[in-house]
């Protein structure tokens, strides 16, 4: 959000009255922004020397489709049909309303997060960053952005059904604004708590929306042919008060379990029975599976860090897709190799050891136990940033104090 470009007026009133509004949005006081960040200075879109699945699938002749949020860059080199894709319905940023100004409050509910250090920009106009476009045009979409997004859709997959085809729908639901349709605000029975009753109702929308597609798949006949990958992008977003991740720990932008540790399904008939696979998989595992299975060549180039997974849900192979993970963002990163994962916060002076097979709740700290552990995942953690780690293309642009468990922590943003 903070590299967003948003509606210059907006911005500007903002600013002007930012001590006002962190009178009336309290959640402010949890944003620590670089407000001497030049954004100018940064490209902080896609590399072009990163290749994109859409980019790999048209190659091999596949009509390519992304529906929903793009957040890879904007302007010149990173709109969606130079990154591989044929069609595209879109908004460049990290969110945008559901529903655009002016908002008609007999069809549709507006209800804002005052305690969330986001509520400042998540109900800025549609324009730049926010916009809704189509190709590189800025359209305007009239309707409730979820169904839109699944509406688009579906018109691809009518126009495509005949061929090969490769969609990215990317719904931007349940990420605030809070906008709902007050029929499916209606549906939430023995909800009290209105912030949660609005979220679940958001929530309703995005699953009838993909139901839609599902149907519209099976209604095209090519259901039991197409491979479909579900999955969210991160951990619930606890400061919204909406949601938590219990029995996990955290939430989104946090890199403890709750914000790591996500529903992730593949649908793939004919080769993949209903199970639940259990050993700890990526998404960076997603780009070269489907490169698998459409007979891509992956360029040699390079090296990827997701494997194939369908011959380890099959079975086929017996082994563990991956022992190890890495995460790191700024001065907040993670290591987890087997049952054991560590956790450092530079910004906080935290160092937390867990063994996650155990404490499936993050809830105990082992480092003071088990020091030599620490030690060995710490030289583990540096070899790989030693080794592995690229230098980060742009500046975090805030921080952002998140309550885990009680305990406030500071995390980059």
């Amino acid at each position: 959000m903070p590299y967003d470009y948003y509606d210059p007026a907006f911005i500007k009133d903002r600013r002007e009255h930012y001590n006002q509004f962190k009178k009336t949005i309290p959640g402010l006081k949890d944003l620590k922004p670089d407000i001497w960040i030049n954004r100018n200075k940064f490209n902080d879109g896609l590399p072009a020397s990163e290749i994109t699945i859409a980019q790999l699938l048209k190659e091999k002749g596949y009509a390519t489709g992304l529906v929903g949020k793009w957040n890879l860059g904007s302007g010149d080199g990173f709109y969606p049909d130079q990154r591989g894709y044929d069609y595209s319905y879109y908004y460049e940023g990290a969110l945008t309303r559901y529903v655009d100004d002016p908002v008609d409050t007999s069809q549709y509910i507006n209800w804002h997060l005052p305690w969330s250090f986001s509520e400042l920009v998540a109900w800025a106009p549609r324009y730049g960053s926010t916009a809704i476009r189509e190709g590189r045009n800025v359209v305007k979409d009239t309707g409730y952005l979820t169904f839109s997004l699944a509406s688009k859709a579906i018109d691809f997959i009518e126009k495509h059904k005949d061929n090969s085809f490769f969609l990215t729908l990317t719904f931007n639901a349940p990420h605030d604004p809070f906008q709902v349709p007050k029929d499916y605000f209606n549906r939430i029975k023995n909800v009290t708590d209105t912030t949660k009753r609005v979220y679940y109702g958001m929530i309703e929308t995005m699953d009838d929306a993909v139901g839609m597609v599902m149907k519209k798949l099976k209604d095209a006949d090519i259901e039991k042919n197409t491979l479909i990958i579900f999955l969210s992008d991160n951990g619930g977003a606890t400061y919204t008060r909406a949601t938590t991740n219990a029995p996990l720990r955290g939430g989104k932008c946090t890199h403890f379990d709750g914000g790591l540790m996500i529903p992730f399904f593949i649908k793939y008939p004919g080769v993949l029975k209903e199970n639940v696979y259990d050993a700890p998989i990526s998404s960076l595992d997603i780009f070269s599976t489907i490169a698998a299975i459409a007979n891509a060549a992956l360029p040699k180039d390079r090296k990827y860090d997701g494997v194939n997974l369908i011959p380890y849900l099959t079975q086929e192979k017996d082994s563990l897709p991956h022992t190890v993970f890495y995460w790191r963002n700024g001065y907040s990163q993670a290591i987890r190799n087997g049952d054991w994962k560590l956790y450092i916060n530079k910004k906080n002076k935290i160092v937390y050891l867990f063994n996650v097979m155990d404490d499936r709740g993050e809830l105990h700290d082992l480092s003071k136990q088990y020091p030599d552990k620490v030690n060995e995942l710490k030289k583990e953690l540096q070899q790989y940033e030693n080794k592995e780690f690229i230098k980060p293309r742009w500046k975090s642009g805030a921080d952002v104090l998140i309550n885990v468990n009680g305990e406030m922590i500071y995390f980059p943003t």
